[in-house]
């Protein structure tokens, strides 16, 4: 049985509230809605058990009920559960931060000895590029089509998609990409081969990407920009 987690927290908010004030002692189940509540009851908090990692305080639960239900809450319905989306988020983004620490360090250290070579420029968002050929065509607007060849690979080398190897170029509307290939396709001009050091921040976060792109992976893009194709 597949129950809201919102609605999971509430009852057993009620539940253990109650228990806390010694109501619960002397309940008995006399009639079958009685033990329809009590089967609620226990299949709701082994489902929260397994399900979430969670150590709130039971008070804290019942107290929120009961104002709620008293319409003495400090927050509004709606914003109730957008606090509780933004703080699961967080919560969520530290445990992937901590599980992939290593990961992280490795990269931003890449980054930090390749923003130091030869020839490397940074903007102001972080993108790291170097020019390869400069073009002397136009650049391309955020919203303009490009037509482009590309190889992006990992900090290891790790070829994750490559237009040149399909022997196709690739046709994109700059402003649907990632950030950072977004942002670099607007510095080329048509003629142009750059390569794109994008930080993970521009890039696919903490998200990752299909099964070779992991979280918080710094992306290398040779970009070859043939032509702006508006249709």
């Amino acid at each position: 049985m597949r129950l809201n987690v919102l609605m999971t927290i509430a009852v057993i908010a009620i539940f253990i509230g109650a228990c806390s004030q010694g109501k619960m002692n002397n309940v008995k189940l006399e009639n079958q809605d009685d033990s329809l509540a009590y089967a609620f009851g226990v299949d709701i908090y082994t489902n929260l058990k397994d399900r979430s990692d969670l150590d709130l305080d039971p008070i804290m639960l019942a107290k929120g009920m009961m104002d709620a239900k008293e319409g003495e809450s400090i927050f509004l319905e709606a914003a109730a559960g957008g606090y509780i989306m933004q703080v699961m988020q967080e919560r969520q983004a530290d445990q992937m931060k901590d599980q992939f620490k290593d990961y992280i360090a490795e990269n931003t250290e890449w980054l930090k000895n390749n923003k130091e070579k030869e020839g490397v420029v940074t903007t102001e968002s972080g993108l790291q590029y170097k020019v390869i050929e400069m073009g002397d065509g136009p650049k391309p607007a955020a919203t303009d089509t490009v037509k482009v060849h590309y190889t992006g690979k990992l900090i290891n080398d790790t070829i994750f998609d490559s237009s040149v190897e399909r022997g196709q170029a690739a046709e994109f509307r700059a402003n649907t990409l990632i950030k950072g290939w977004s942002e670099g396709l607007q510095l080329m001009p048509v003629g142009s081969k750059f390569e794109f050091y994008i930080p993970s921040e521009l890039g696919y976060g903490e998200r990752g990407a299909g099964q070779v792109i992991k979280p918080f992976s710094t992306l290398i893009f040779e970009v070859e920009l043939i032509d702006i194709v508006n249709k």
